[in-house]
């Protein structure tokens, strides 16, 4: 099975062609600020990165036709269960029109559904919207605000298909913490196959390395009615300008490990980030009860060994610690279409009338 994978970011559309399991080239095609600058929203772009996947793909005599499905990152919808995704006209119309948040992975299932022409099947497989989480879960404290299932789910779910694969087990046969480390961190419990909590990695969790995670609420209150910051400016403190870059004017991890060497603030900061992430996962083990077959760490960060043996000095007495670094979400994406495609999986519809069907609480 030859299978196209297409997965946008802000200013870089990555793209693969696998042959089963199999990668057979990739490429992070590019694109030039001064480009994209032309357009006046992200779904503006759409023909311009269709023409590189295409100059691609002729580079390296492929055409469209030679596939057997395009496999594409999922784009923000609304919560929905796990799993690969047929993509369908209406779920085109839902990311070009009515999606709530402006990202670039609303690009892809709409980008791949015009390249097929109808001829071969798109899918995407576990976007971030995926919600699996447990209904006291979603308590927040105040009635007006519910706890939401945002995090890396793509490569979340697919480290923990590969340690349980090491493990001799089915995913849905274990129970797992999972910890994501990258510009946002995702510290997530599952139960026999199912996420059933997470913190938003925008809004709660740790501190990473561009956002705050949890903050003191009422000190939150303070500095939103201090008169010094408008809307914008907060919400850039949160989300862009927290973390680390906030205490030592650097997002780099390595940049951080470093500084920590021979200053005691840096220090005392990167000790805190991992004291974070290690309280986080702590609390997902509770959530499972304790009973926990695997902790797994992934992520860019987690190619940081001094920093993730800082974490697993505190919870290396609570389960079998697998640091799998890096990001899988390509591989992640032609498995996803691939389970399908040889019938180990059945893809789902999705639809504005399927989505209380399709939601798991």
């Amino acid at each position: 099975m030859l299978i196209l994978v297409i997965n946008p970011g802000s200013t870089s559309t990555k793209v693969a062609i696998f042959e089963d399991e199999n990668i057979k080239i990739d490429k992070v095609i590019r694109h030039k600020p001064y480009e994209l600058e032309k357009f006046d929203s992200l779904m503006a772009q759409k023909e311009y990165r269709e023409k590189a996947i295409l100059e691609f793909l002729k580079s390296n005599g492929y055409k469209i036709d030679d596939f057997d499905a395009i496999a594409c990152r999922g784009g923000i919808l609304p919560p929905l269960k796990s799993g690969t995704y047929i993509v369908n006209e209406e779920m085109v119309n839902y990311l070009k029109y009515k999606s709530k948040v402006e990202h670039a992975s609303n690009l892809a299932a709409v980008i791949g559904f015009e390249l097929s022409n109808g001829k071969i099947p798109v899918f995407i497989t576990d976007p971030v919207s995926v919600d699996e989480m447990v209904d006291e879960a979603r308590i927040s404290g105040i009635p007006e605000i519910k706890r939401l299932s945002l995090a890396h789910a793509l490569n979340i779910k697919a480290v923990g298909r590969k340690v349980a694969s090491e493990l001799g087990k089915k995913y849905e046969e274990l129970n797992m913490v999972i910890a994501h480390l990258g510009g946002g961190i995702s510290v997530t419990a599952h139960r026999k196959g199912k996420m059933i909590d997470v913190n938003n990695a925008n809004d709660e969790g740790p501190f990473s390395p561009e956002r705050t995670g949890d903050l003191p609420v009422g000190d939150v209150v303070k500095l939103c009615f201090s008169g010094k910051y408008n809307h914008k400016e907060v919400k850039k403190m949160f989300v862009g300008k927290g973390g680390l870059v906030a205490y030592l004017g650097t997002n780099n991890m390595k940049e951080a490990l470093e500084m920590a060497k021979s200053d005691e603030y840096a220090k005392l900061i990167v000790d805190a980030m991992a004291y974070q992430i290690a309280k986080e996962i702590g609390g997902m083990c509770a959530i499972l009860k304790g009973e926990v077959d695997a902790i797994v760490i992934t992520g860019g960060i987690a190619n940081n060994n001094e920093f993730v043996e800082n974490i697993k000095s505190y919870i290396y007495n609570f389960a079998p610690i697998f640091n799998i670094p890096g990001e899988f979400e390509m591989e992640a994406l032609a498995l996803g279409a691939l389970r399908v495609l040889k019938g180990e999986e059945k893809a789902l519809t999705w639809g504005e009338k399927y989505e209380k069907v399709e939601r798991i609480t």
